[in-house]
């Protein structure tokens, strides 16, 4: 009877094998791997900025992006690694901390220089900015307007379709930070009418419900019986997006394997689809997803593998 039973992949690294086996090596604090990984990346941003994001969150609790920078402290990479790292450090405190509850500025300050200092050494990168923007929303009153402007006009030069830093952006302008639903779902819908046809930027409107629901969810107490919720998912402009994003991003993608980089945009339009009652687009999204799948955004809203399961059957696939 379990034999029957569709188990999700949920693997941290999407996939990605030589992810894995770098930070495999952040296990015994030895950097090396991780400088390989990274020098064979090259200026492939998404790829790139999908690594360093992972590699960051698993150095977070280590000495190892220190011992790289150490033994080579001029590495552009090293760098940006550190810079990363000491962002995922700083929300890794905010999280521990609660919500609402600042944390020790300097731990801030020490992530936006890291982040500023690595994009001095490897002007090129956008990663750096990436880590700046996120970190900035740790500020308990955010940044000057014109620093985020400035800072957001760095970033869209190196990467004009970055959906990681879009989707930083759009955090920072959510209700749950320094914005409002409204701001944040103009940015979204702003950044998915420049896409181009097959670029990801149109799931931004799928992360801003999410962030919306999840700032209703913590309004109602958790009280998820609350009448606000009630449409979340399904009302015509829910549905709307869903379709729209359908339309723009996966209509117009080129017929290719799933990249690792990808793996939870296509998770956040599949949610989003099931619970708008589309099954004509979450059935082709789930056969391109396969076993491949994200715990976000599904853990918002029950147990990730019983609803993939779930939902899966109920556009008629089978485990």
């Amino acid at each position: 009877m379990t034999r029957d039973r569709f188990a999700p992949d949920f693997d941290p690294d999407c996939g990605d094998v030589p992810l894995t086996t770098a930070r495999q090596d952040i296990v015994i604090g030895r950097w090396q791997g991780l400088r390989e990984l990274l020098r064979a990346t090259g200026p492939d941003w998404p790829v790139r900025g999908h690594r360093v994001r992972l590699l960051a969150q698993a150095c977070a609790g280590s000495s190892t992006a220190e011992s790289w920078l150490a033994a080579e402290p001029h590495s552009a990479d090293a760098l940006v690694l550190r810079a990363a790292t000491e962002t995922a450090r700083a929300f890794n405190l905010a999280i521990a901390a609660g919500r609402g509850v600042p944390i020790d500025q300097h731990r801030v300050d020490t992530a936006v220089m890291a982040s500023l200092q690595a994009a001095e050494e490897y002007p090129q990168d956008p990663t750096p900015w990436i880590s700046l923007i996120s970190v900035a929303r740790l500020y308990p009153a955010g940044v000057r307007r014109q620093e985020l402007a400035r800072w957001w006009d760095e970033l869209h030069q190196r990467d004009p379709y970055s959906v990681e830093g879009h989707l930083q952006v759009l955090h920072y302008y959510s209700a749950r930070w320094h914005g409002t639903h409204g701001l944040m779902y103009d940015f979204a819908r702003d950044a998915a009418g420049v896409a181009p046809p097959g670029c990801a930027l149109p799931v931004l409107v799928q992360y801003a419900r999410v962030e919306e629901y999840r700032f209703a969810l913590d309004a109602a107490k958790g009280r998820q019986s609350a009448v606000a919720l009630a449409q979340h998912w399904s009302n015509d402009g829910a549905v709307s997006d869903v379709r729209r994003t359908w339309q723009r991003w996966i209509a117009g993608r080129p017929e290719a394997p799933v990249a690792p980089a990808e793996l939870r945009d296509l998770n956040y339009l599949a949610h989003a689809a099931c619970h708008a009652g589309e099954p004509e687009v979450a059935g082709p999204l789930f056969r391109m997803l396969g076993r491949r799948a994200t715990r976000t955004p599904w853990s918002y809203t029950g147990e990730p593998d019983k609803q993939i399961a779930k939902w899966r059957k109920e556009v008629g696939l089978r485990a």
